[in-house]
């Protein structure tokens, strides 16, 4: 992956009205601009660092050296098989979609624009791509969820329990202004509006979206309880409903939130898409294909992680056979590029012992 060496994020002169009719912008139009783009450009950051780290780590060959890689068992019934078969095509669809959008743009008057409306699409792409691998990686454990609440928590348990390696295996738990960030180290350092340039800054920017992320969910939670007359916390003096949180109240609402790692992150793509706030990053002046292309980075790294241990359950011709199943377009390109350069090479390991399907 090519990226910029750091500093200011690229923004571009003008709209392209003010391009094609050559006309002065408006003062106002570029007061708006610029308070879209900041919001906007705090978000590339966030993502191009959990792309950076991903890339600076470099760690997908560290599965095969870990225990609960090794002794990982799973599998799937005749009827199961159909369910996952399903699950996958749903994740593939999705990222050949989110591929192919600048795709599409080249050599486009408008593509700019059109990669910057995209956002509408490629968000959520980006996202269900993820979920239904994640639910392809549980449904051959035998857990066969779909509510996504209940996949963000199960995935959250194993990221602490170590089933992912070290590029998206950081986490954040804890009480609201008191979070522990873990297995990112220079978390704790304040990160800049930069694109970050070497592994410290990326790491920062991903302690600070750990925190966000965290605080909207505990913010949302205690909204849903306080909202609710029959589930609100209430003063044991006067019963009325709480107004303000203590330590204690914040405690009990990080227990229910569970831990908050990559997929909490990679959510928001579901959340902005879902609501007005996608309106910021279509009408700011951000690096739409830089931001792209991080997530293309980030959901290849993320899946290619949940497939190696589908084939792991399945064995390498059992996975091939359902790969074979797949349309011709999804089958070759990226797909077929992702086996052959890291599924395959992870069944030839230790001295060339094959690893096959759990029994």
């Amino acid at each position: 992956m090519t990226t910029p060496t750091g500093g200011a994020l690229p923004i571009s002169d003008a709209s392209a009205a003010g391009r094609q009719e050559g006309l002065p912008l408006d003062e106002n139009w570029r007061k708006r601009i610029a308070t879209q783009s900041i919001p906007a450009q705090v978000f590339l950051n966030h993502f191009f660092a959990m792309d950076y780290h991903i890339q600076h780590q470099n760690d997908l060959d560290d599965l095969t050296r870990f225990p609960i890689f090794i002794d990982f068992k799973g599998g799937v019934s005749e009827e199961g098989r159909k369910s996952l078969e399903k699950l996958l095509l749903n994740s593939w669809s999705a990222e050949y979609a989110l591929r192919i959008t600048p795709v599409v743009s080249a050599g486009s008057a408008g593509a700019e624009e059109y990669l910057q409306s995209s956002l509408h699409w490629t968000f959520p792409q980006a996202y269900y791509s993820i979920l239904f691998s994640a639910r392809a990686f549980l449904a051959v454990q035998g857990i066969q969820v779909s509510n996504e609440e209940l996949i963000r928590k199960r995935i959250g348990n194993m990221v602490v329990r170590g089933y992912y390696p070290a590029s998206v295996g950081y986490y954040a738990l804890g009480p609201l202004n008191n979070y522990s960030i873990r297995r990112l180290p220079m978390a704790k350092f304040k990160p800049d509006l930069g694109l970050p340039s070497r592994a410290g800054a990326a790491q920062a920017e991903l302690g600070q979206f750990l925190k966000t992320t965290r605080d909207g969910r505990i913010k949302a939670l205690r909204n849903a309880i306080q909202n609710n007359p029959k589930t609100a916390l209430r003063s044991p003096r006067t019963g009325e409903v709480l107004q303000k949180f203590g330590v204690e109240q914040y405690k009990t609402l990080a227990r229910q939130i569970g831990y908050t790692t990559y997929f909490d992150m990679l959510s928001r793509l579901r959340i902005s898409s879902n609501n007005r706030e996608i309106e910021r990053f279509v009408d700011s002046e951000i690096d739409v294909r830089l931001f792209h292309q991080s997530l293309v980075n980030i959901v290849s790294h993320v899946n290619a992680i949940h497939e190696a241990y589908v084939a792991k359950a399945l064995g390498l011709d059992g996975f091939r056979q359902l790969v074979a199943k797949l349309p011709t377009y999804l089958q070759e390109g990226f797909l077929r590029d992702r086996i052959q350069a890291v599924i395959e090479p992870m069944f030839s390991v230790n001295g060339g012992s094959e690893l096959t399907a759990a029994a």
